[in-house]
């Protein structure tokens, strides 16, 4: 799918191939900034189908979302699971173990920025539990 995201940003395509198994669910992803170019900072859409979420990960030089459509949810390690609408900020300093996504009945929608991205790339680790996520509501 290659349409707007809320009229603000396209879609983008599915998940990249080396991306896709670090999600449960269908995700797209239209990159703003590409990784790599003078300004060190990729910026990209992301759009979560209904329960779509990425699997636990840190970035080791943090990350800041900003909602921009649907609902949807997000969680450090250790402590409760925060709700996530348009307009929410949410601010992940580096190495922190979180996760975030739709919520099961709607998609969501964030430009996903990617701070001091020299100290290396994601680390992807375990999926949510499935019964924790099926009891958000």
């Amino acid at each position: 799918m290659n349409g707007l995201d809320n009229g603000i940003f396209p879609r983008g395509e599915k998940m990249p191939p080396e991306l896709s198994p670090n999600f449960i669910g269908q995700a797209y992803l239209h990159m703003l900034v590409p990784g790599g170019n003078a300004w060190n900072c990729p910026i990209g859409n992301v759009t979560f189908e209904p329960g779509c979420r990425n699997n636990w990960h840190r970035h080791p030089g943090g990350q800041i979302l900003l909602v921009t459509s649907g609902r949807g949810w997000y969680q450090e390690e250790g402590k409760m699971a925060r709700e996530l609408h348009p307009g929410d900020v949410v601010t992940i300093p580096a190495d922190v173990k979180h996760w975030h996504g739709a919520a099961r009945d709607t998609e969501m929608s964030h430009i996903s920025i990617e701070t001091n991205c020299q100290a290396g790339p994601a680390q992807w680790l375990e999926p949510v539990d499935e019964a924790f996520y099926q009891a958000l509501k």
